[in-house]
């Protein structure tokens, strides 16, 4: 292909692109018609739903303390008993366990609020 032609079609692309980019038009729906749909009682089915992911998370909380608990246990006796040099590679293996720990213990927090904020929702 030429390279006018490869231009051209670039040109093109970015004609449409802007278009696109800068189009005013949007369809979208009423909210209250949305609003009219939506009802606050909850079903059995919504309640056994919620008590299972409560149970979900109540179980990978406690696994993630569990492993905490021991990992901190396995690396706070390595660090105690071990050389200078080996005290400096603990230190560097404890950095990734804390991430995860705050990770683990933060998304089961998160999701609880999040449940609890959820379950608080009347329409």
């Amino acid at each position: 292909m030429s390279t006018v032609l490869k231009k051209t079609g670039v040109i093109l692309i970015v004609a449409l692109m802007l278009v696109f980019a800068f189009n005013t038009y949007a369809l979208a729906m009423n909210p209250g018609d949305i609003a009219d749909q939506l009802t606050g009682t909850q079903t059995p089915a919504t309640d056994s739903v919620t008590n299972i992911g409560n149970q979900i998370i109540g179980i990978i909380t406690t696994i993630g303390v569990v492993v905490a608990v021991v990992v901190l246990l396995v690396l706070g006796i390595k660090y105690m008993m071990g050389s200078a040099s080996e005290k400096a590679e603990y230190k560097k293996t404890m950095i990734p366990y804390l991430v995860g720990a705050i990770l683990i213990f933060g998304a089961s927090a998160i999701t609880k609020v999040v449940v609890a904020l959820g379950s608080n929702i009347e329409v």
